[in-house]
């Protein structure tokens, strides 16, 4: 069970159902990596002595981890319920950064720059962010991760005279809280294209799958407050770590 002195937490029919609470006390503990990908959680019987509840109450909050994707479970003799590898739920109805999505799925977000320049726009990105010709733009590429397993690569594109001074700070976490912080320009929203990738050689190498790995490949635009451009980006996902959420809706009668 997790090194910590609070744990089990306190459960009460007063906060709520009891199995919503034990699914984010687990979920909690993935979240400040007391409990990694591959850790057996104890048998039904010792959670239930644990949280003081039932068995039924605690396989209703099994049974909930498992539709958000944070445990799996394994039959036969070696079976047993298991914490699972990160997956990234991108919900494309609302726009956040890869950090906040990863937090919203109770997974530790991380991140390793590979490089940071500052480079003269070439034509595509320029006219993707509203610049002139001959305007900068600092370039970042990370490698970022999910309970510490490579799940994306990201490029990003930033306008240099807006964002003065971005390459000197720390970039291992969220960039768009960083944007927000210290520029007032959080973006809030995004155009995105996605379309199917094979793995490169450098690519296979830093997300950690064979060449030729079909991948995903994300184009964005985004956007402050007031319509201008801040990013322009393109990110490669491992299809395996990652799904799409969409939420579709009628359009009103004419």
């Amino acid at each position: 069970m997790p090194p910590n002195s609070k744990w089990p937490p306190k459960i009460s029919r007063s906060k709520g159902m009891l199995h919503t609470q034990i699914a984010n006390a687990v979920a909690s503990s993935i979240t400040l990596g007391h409990f990694r990908t591959g850790d057996r959680l104890p048998p039904e019987r010792e959670l239930a002595k644990e949280f003081g509840v039932n068995r039924l109450t605690v396989r209703q909050a099994l049974a909930e981890l498992q539709i958000r994707k944070l445990i799996h479970r394994r039959t036969g003799r070696n079976g047993g319920t298991f914490i699972a590898e990160p997956v990234i739920e991108y919900d494309l109805t609302t726009f956040a950064g890869f950090s906040e999505q990863a937090r919203r799925l109770g997974h530790i977000a991380g991140a390793r720059v590979l490089r940071t320049e500052r480079v003269v726009a070439d034509e595509p990105t320029a006219e993707a962010l509203q610049l002139s010709e001959g305007d900068e733009v600092f370039e970042i590429d990370r490698l970022r991760f999910a309970n510490d397993l490579p799940v994306l690569l990201e490029h990003s594109s930033f306008p240099a005279e807006r964002f003065a001074g971005l390459l000197s700070e720390p970039l291992h976490g969220s960039i768009y809280e960083l944007l927000e912080r210290r520029y007032d320009a959080r973006p809030v929203r995004a155009v995105e294209r996605i379309s199917p990738v094979a793995a490169n050689a450098r690519t296979a190498r830093l997300l950690d799958v064979t060449r030729g790995t079909p991948l995903l490949r994300v184009e964005r635009e985004a956007f402050d407050v007031n319509g201008v451009p801040v990013e322009s980006a393109c990110d490669i996902l491992r299809a395996d770590r990652s799904r799409t959420l969409v939420w579709s809706f009628e359009l009103p009668p004419k």
